[in-house]
């Protein structure tokens, strides 16, 4: 199974940027899933998880400036991030759970790099 987040990339603060991360090979189901990130110096951080049941729950510091979604049918969950601020710089990475080549567990993608700078 294969998970590979993209559309980082540089952005001026204020601006916009949506993130894809499709899942593909052997993915017989997601049951969940969410996007992380991590700035230079500190630990990883949850921005946005997509319960089993189809909530979604943000991080305070991105609640009404980001939305993620999932698209069911492409294995595939977004990060649309808006008002882009310095302090959203990071690796993003995406992550889901479900049943990946046979077995029930987690896969971590390789991450997409967002640097928000003037």
């Amino acid at each position: 199974v294969q998970l590979q987040a993209s559309g980082g990339g540089l952005v001026e603060p204020g601006g916009s940027l949506r993130l894809s991360c499709p899942a593909s090979g052997g993915v017989e189901s997601i049951t969940a899933a969410g996007w992380y990130r991590q700035a230079p110096g500190k630990q990883r951080e949850v921005v946005a998880e997509i319960t089993s049941g189809g909530n979604i729950n943000y991080a305070e510091s991105v609640k009404g400036r980001f939305t993620a979604s999932r698209n069911h049918g492409l294995n595939t969950i977004y990060l649309q991030m808006e008002a882009l601020r310095p302090d959203d710089t990071a690796v993003y990475y995406c992550n889901i759970v479900g049943f990946l080549s046979g077995e029930y567990r987690d896969l971590w993608g390789q991450g997409t790099l967002v640097t928000v700078s003037s």
